[in-house]
């Protein structure tokens, strides 16, 4: 191992903790199980849900999207934004109902339980929530309007950083939710985009990986906590427990554990200088971006590289993503600095 030295940016926000409050025992019929013995186990926990209208969604997401830092805000999901609660409906500079699921993938539209299901539906930017439109979700694309951090094109949109994770689970949620039970749709995860009108979402490598970039965070539980206790009664099963995701389907289970991909940061919070312990033989690129998704910077991690000087840089909180040489995933970090 080789130390390489370098100094990054970042941007003050004081995480809060959030607990889990999983119910006793909701998962004890799970222990043990994996593939699709586990998928059906899950699906047998989170079915039959309490189920609401589709209008009264709005007052529903006014709760379970509430901004931690202004409670008469939500927070919109692909922006990042915090707009007012009351500033719901379809014209510009509103936000609107977004089935992250996109309702045409089986054509359910807006009918209990899977149209309405507030585990995969979230508050989203009218025109962002346009772009985003039908499309399957993978990397790549031109930069979205209003949307820093997300990019799609003609096939696929990608979610900013912050929110992978986020993606990724509701789509595994819906996948195990809904198995054509009682005239439900069956809905299924694939490997490919363009999967419109099927029932079917893609891309399932990409969301595999996303689920590892961004684990569950304190906004997500709540979340999931808010729509057991006060709404549905059921939970996302993947932010509980992320692991069951790579149970079923497979991919990479933990970046830690592959030695390639094991690189150590530190310390952390930062004042003048971030350190990463790498493999020598390796070539590693990283992006610096806000929690919002805005990018920072991008640069390679070589061999030998020396320190790069952010002492200039104001306290924060930023979003460090680091790939291998072939492009591939490696890991996230989230990075304080400390001072100035």
């Amino acid at each position: 191992m080789k130390k390489v030295i370098i100094k990054l940016l970042v941007a003050l926000l004081l995480p809060f903790i959030a607990v889990s409050q999983i119910p006793p025992g909701y998962y004890n019929t799970a222990g043990g199980k994996t593939g699709s013995q586990l998928k059906a186990t899950l699906h047998n926990i989170i079915k039959g849900h309490t189920t609401y209208s589709y209008s009264s969604l709005w007052n529903i997401l006014s709760n379970t999207d509430r901004d931690p830092g202004n409670s008469n805000n939500v927070i919109l999901i692909y922006s990042g934004k915090s707009r007012a609660k009351s500033q719901h409906g379809g014209s510009q500079g509103d936000w609107n109902r977004e089935h992250v699921w996109a309702k045409s993938h089986g054509n359910f539209g807006t009918t209990p339980p899977c149209g309405t299901d507030v585990h995969h539906i979230r508050p989203a930017d009218v025109q962002v929530n346009g772009l985003r439109g039908h499309l399957d979700f993978d990397n790549g694309g031109n930069p979205v309007p209003g949307a820093p951090g997300c990019y799609k094109d003609n096939d696929s949109f990608e979610p900013r950083n912050a929110v992978k994770g986020d993606v990724a689970r509701m789509i595994f949620y819906m996948a195990v939710r809904y198995e054509g039970d009682n005239g439900e749709p069956d809905l299924e995860i694939v490997d490919r985009v363009n999967t419109y009108p099927n029932p079917e979402l893609g891309k399932l490598s990409t969301l595999l990986q996303w689920n590892i970039l961004d684990p569950p965070d304190s906004f997500e539980r709540n979340r999931n906590n808010v729509i057991y206790y006060q709404y549905q009664h059921n939970r996302n099963p993947f932010i509980d427990h992320p692991e069951y995701i790579t149970a079923i389907w497979g991919g990479p289970s933990d970046v830690k554990n592959n030695p390639e991909l094991n690189l150590q940061v530190y310390p952390n919070p930062v004042n003048t200088t971030l350190h990463f312990e790498c493999g020598s033989n390796y070539i590693y690129y990283y992006s610096l971006f806000t929690l919002s998704g805005k990018t920072l910077g991008s640069s390679k991690l070589k061999n030998g590289e020396n320190t790069v000087d952010v002492s200039f840089l104001p306290r924060g909180l930023y979003i460090l993503m680091v790939k291998n040489q072939s492009g591939q995933f490696v890991h996230r970090y989230k990075i304080i600095k400390s001072n100035r």
